[in-house]
């Protein structure tokens, strides 16, 4: 089957995936994004001189879809490797982190908690099906292997700062998917490796995006839409596609990749059973805050954070990872929430001053006169609540509304939000699409 015409909504990895796939096909396929830029969370912006994505992004070593389409664009040689430093401010000092030697020093936890806590990332990386750990929520997994002390030192504020009500409402097997990627990247038990690509994630994206085109796709940028049909049409009807700037324009295939809650929004006629599943999903929205330094804030790349008087997960120093200019230093400070939590609707700057006291706590020596740029962004839909039998949970990517599939980062469950899942799971829509099961 090839020549269809093809709606792909969100011009995200996952969009830009399924219409690449589309289009080497054969069929017509035209991508419409809301934002001025391809990306979605992945997309970049003008930083200061630098361009830099809006949200942190890294590879790990078992992304292999990401490595496969690297090859097949030509970008194999811009996926570089570094050797990167883990740290955890614990109650007041900054202790390094990540390797077996780091974790001996460490004084939050007994020899015992220590090696509890070993074997259950060894474990962690063996398992294969997730399907037991899905039944089971990630806290009374952890107590369960590490115990109960242990897990308030190294776990519960990390739950806490990101997911706040629904800490204790994540399953076991989207925890461990996250601890095994991440066990995976490692060079040695020593030695922890993590990947970028040279010139950030928009040079596989405008490569992807470049393909397209050369196909004959279209990306049409600033674009909201709606979805317009009825769902007892067949496949082929002339009323079905989407609706933009105030006019219908039909398609025999919708797919859309942008949050589930948002086509609930603009498809009021989804079926009961589909638009009840994705309004029982709930997210997390982020508000990220990016500075540009100087000089260097720490050595490490990731920091996790267990201190009473700051109230995020960490810090990620992303210059750690990606070098950039070589001078500059680059600092992430997510603060993920619900919406409806009371800090969510503040002003970017709040955000940005609250965590420059944070640096100034952690390292005192630090001063904002080495603080270059800030910014700040926001973004609703940032983290899906893998529930316990977050499987059964999940509305079909194929709706009952013929035309139309659907899907967004819920769907990599087990695995966590990453450029890679998102491709990966773009790759298989067209199976679906040509008549696979959803």
């Amino acid at each position: 089957m090839s020549g269809r015409q093809v709606a792909v909504i969100g011009a995200g990895p996952m969009g830009l995936a399924v219409a690449y796939e589309l289009a080497k096909a054969g069929d017509k396929v035209t991508i419409f994004e809301a934002d001025d830029r391809i990306g979605g969370m992945s997309a970049a912006f003008d930083f200061a001189c630098t361009r830099i994505e809006r949200y942190y992004h890294f590879v790990c070593g078992p992304d292999t879809p990401l490595f496969a389409y690297l090859d097949e664009l030509g970008l194999t040689s811009r996926l570089k490797w570094t050797s990167t430093r883990m740290g955890f401010y614990y109650n007041g000092v900054l202790h390094d982190w990540g390797n077996p030697v780091a974790l001996l020093k460490f004084p939050g936890l007994s020899l015992v908690q220590k090696f509890r806590y070993g074997l259950q990332v060894m474990s962690a990386k063996g398992v294969k099906d997730w399907c037991a750990l899905d039944k089971i929520s990630s806290s009374d997994w952890l107590k369960r292997g590490i115990g109960e002390a242990a897990f308030d030192v190294l776990w519960k504020p990390l739950f806490h700062y990101k997911f706040y009500e629904y800490q204790d409402s994540l399953s076991a097997a989207w925890l461990g998917t996250r601890i095994k990627r991440v066990a995976l990247s490692r060079k040695s038990v020593f030695e922890e490796r993590m990947g970028y690509l040279e010139g950030g994630s928009e040079v596989l994206l405008e490569v992807l995006a470049e393909r397209i085109r050369a196909m004959g796709g279209e990306i049409v940028l600033n674009a909201p839409v709606g979805v317009g049909g009825h769902p007892t049409g067949g496949p082929g009807r002339k009323d079905f596609g989407v609706q933009v700037r105030g006019q219908l324009q039909r398609f025999d295939t919708v797919v859309s990749t942008i949050p589930l809650p948002y086509l609930s929004r603009m498809l009021p006629g989804l079926p009961e059973d589909e638009a009840t599943k994705i309004a029982a999903i709930k997210n997390v929205g982020v508000i990220c805050v990016l500075l540009k330094l100087k000089k260097p804030f720490t050595h490490n790349f990731w920091l996790n954070i267990n201190d009473p008087r700051i109230e995020i997960p960490g810090l990620i120093e992303y210059s750690n990872l990606n070098p950039l200019d070589g001078e500059s230093s680059i600092v992430y400070a997510p603060y993920y929430m619900p919406q409806s939590h009371p800090k969510y609707a503040r002003d970017p700057q709040t955000f940005i001053d609250e965590t420059l006291r944070y640096m100034q706590l952690i390292r005192p020596t630090f001063s904002t006169d080495d603080v270059i740029a800030s910014a700040a962004h926001r973004y609703e839909f940032a983290q899906t609540v893998c529930t316990p039998d977050f499987f059964a949970a999940l509305p079909p990517m194929q709706s009952k509304v013929a035309g139309l599939f659907m899907a967004d980062t819920s769907h990599y469950y087990p695995e966590d939000r990453s450029i890679c899942e998102s491709m990966a799971l773009g790759a298989k829509l067209p199976v679906w699409h040509g008549g696979g099961n959803a």
